[in-house]
């Protein structure tokens, strides 16, 4: 929570220095016992987070839908899907949350909808009449609310363009009239057309429901990807056309005609203007893949996104060198826009980063470092479920897959969506409320024997558990690291090492700083390092006697 006793920060929105926790609803708590997490086993555990201690939950996608993407292929946006429970179990989380003084945060999908949705099947039956008989033209049909384009060739039969789908295969998938339509992700997620005047209304209404609902925000599911420059994608020579090139932009290797359009931004004025117009500091949060932060930076404008997530910070692998990069850029590129940046290290797309780390317990130390390093960084950051329990990646076999990633030979991404283990000494681990009388029983995709030791209870209490480092660092993130400036200072280290100044950080609950500063030191290296003089507030690992070990980190109150 912000420190409101400091002044300089009682008159901060609370996004501002938020640390927020994530929620993957399949994945987090099932309260009737069908393998499934849903909205209610969400409220049970709400205690949990509020004892936990972050400020705010992020709850990705629980609308109705067919599943085919475990909610981000969504049918209707206004409503709840069965298997996640009702809008008035929506309700009661919302309140039970706020009553803990916690925000909620719910996910947006813009870019495309279910091909279950109601629009994409009076297209379809729109497109069959015409195929049968002429009436119906493009350009004023059902059709115009998605992006249906006729094909190349003599008849037709090939692509609009070369684009390849993100999970893999053609962009584009032909119907019964002969033409195409466009989807960047799995075939049954067909992309909007954000050049229709419906498509706009149509989400400013979805937004206005959820703020009336009593949401806090939304985080804005590919944002960058609204408006597309209908084109073939330019490769360079020798490099495949993948699904990988696709989002090669990002890197810089190639261009992307499918992302990051100048046009997404004039809708994300009108939405800042409509979120604005609701009290409370509502906010929203951009899923914006940009090359690197001063890309990122368009949506970050003052009359646009409040936050934007880092994947710079995600994506850099374990090296001193590689962190101070992100951070010294960050907060290079977001400082002429004065807003707050976001950390983040793992969430449902990626591999969890203990496992991006290593194997065994030095992974799991690095983990753990980098998440103090985070925490200590000026704005706010997003924790993924299960992160504060030390999971790693769990290796699937292909007959429990399920991301429709998988299904194309890409990869998918089960292995960080296995659901939490609470409590017991096997599977579901108190994940499923399960009658005495029945048998315990696997979730939707199967937990490892081996998290047996993992569990929240197993971690409850004990002085060296990944969950007690958690609930520890974010408590003395409240005491030492809120209110401080906006930037840090890199200071002089040796090789392998990260080492960073915040000045006038919080340094207790009256927001002084007599203590002094507060100096963060990561130790990537392949040796213990000296640490500067002063009183050390948090570490990561063991406690500190002398230098610094390797895959470490520390908070230490300067003493000048």
């Amino acid at each position: 929570m912000i420190n409101e006793e400091s002044e300089k920060d009682v008159d901060q929105p609370w996004w501002r220095e938020a640390v927020a926790y994530q929620i993957y609803p399949r994945s987090f708590a099932d309260s009737n016992g069908d393998g499934i997490g849903d909205l209610p086993g969400i409220t049970d555990r709400l205690d949990y987070l509020a004892e936990l201690g972050v400020d705010a939950i992020w709850i990705c996608p629980f609308y109705t839908s067919p599943q085919n993407d475990h909610g981000y292929d969504v049918a209707d946006y206004c409503d709840v899907d069965p298997i996640f429970g009702t809008l008035a179990d929506a309700d009661r989380l919302i309140d039970r949350a706020h009553e803990l003084g916690l925000k909620v945060i719910v996910d947006l999908v813009p870019n495309h909808t279910s091909s279950a949705h109601p629009w994409f099947t009076e297209a379809l039956a729109e497109a069959e009449v015409e195929a049968k008989q002429t009436g119906a033209g493009p350009g004023t049909t059902a059709r115009d609310r998605y992006i249906f384009r006729d094909g190349r060739g003599e008849a037709g039969e090939e692509p609009p363009t070369n684009w390849r789908s993100v999970f893999g295969g053609p962009a584009w998938t032909r119907i019964a009239s002969g033409q195409w339509y466009l989807h960047l992700f799995d075939d049954d997620q067909p992309d909007l057309n954000w050049h229709n005047p419906e498509v706009v209304a149509e989400f400013t209404k979805i937004l206005t429901f959820w703020l009336e609902q009593g949401v806090d925000g939304f985080r804005v599911d590919i944002a960058h990807g609204l408006f597309k420059e209908l084109r073939d994608q330019v490769v360079p020579e020798g490099l495949a056309l993948t699904s990988d090139a696709a989002v090669m932009y990002q890197r810089g290797v190639t261009d992307a005609p499918m992302w990051d359009n100048p046009g997404v931004h004039e809708i994300y004025r009108e939405w800042r203007t409509l979120i604005d117009s609701f009290d409370g500091d509502r906010m929203m949060v951009a899923e914006a893949w940009t090359p690197g932060p001063a890309e990122l930076r368009r949506y970050v404008r003052t009359d646009e996104f409040n936050q934007a997530f880092n994947f710079s910070w995600l994506q850099a692998p374990w090296s001193a060198e590689a962190f101070t990069e992100v951070i010294e850029s960050t907060l290079k590129a977001l400082g002429p826009s004065r807003a707050a940046p976001t950390w983040v290290l793992s969430n449902h797309d990626v591999a969890r980063h203990r496992s991006r780390y290593g194997d065994g317990l030095q992974a799991l130390h690095r983990a753990r470092a980098a998440t103090l390093t985070m925490l200590a960084l000026p704005g706010s950051a997003y924790l993924y479920q299960g992160e504060e329990l030390g999971l790693p990646q769990v290796y699937l076999p292909p007959e429990y897959q399920e991301d429709p990633w998988s299904e194309t030979g890409e990869g998918g991404r089960d292995g960080c969506r296995v659901p939490l283990p609470w409590s017991g000494f096997e599977p579901p681990f108190g994940f499923s409320d399960v009658p005495d009388e029945e048998l315990p029983m696997q979730p939707w995709l199967p937990q490892p024997a081996e998290w047996v030791d993992m569990t929240v209870a197993a971690q409850t209490g004990v002085k060296d558990s990944t969950l007690e480092f958690y609930r520890a660092a974010l408590a003395a993130r409240r005491i030492h690291a809120l209110g401080g400036a906006e930037d840090v200072e890199i200071l002089d280290s040796p090789e392998g090492v990260v080492a960073f100044r915040r000045r006038g950080a919080s340094s207790g609950t009256s927001g002084d700083d007599e203590q002094g500063d507060l100096v963060v030191v990561l130790n990537c290296g392949m040796e213990p390092t000296p640490l500067p003089e002063g009183e050390i507030v948090m570490y990561s690992g063991e406690p500190i006697v002398g230098d610094l070990p390797t895959d470490s980190a520390v908070w230490i109150r300067a003493a000048d």
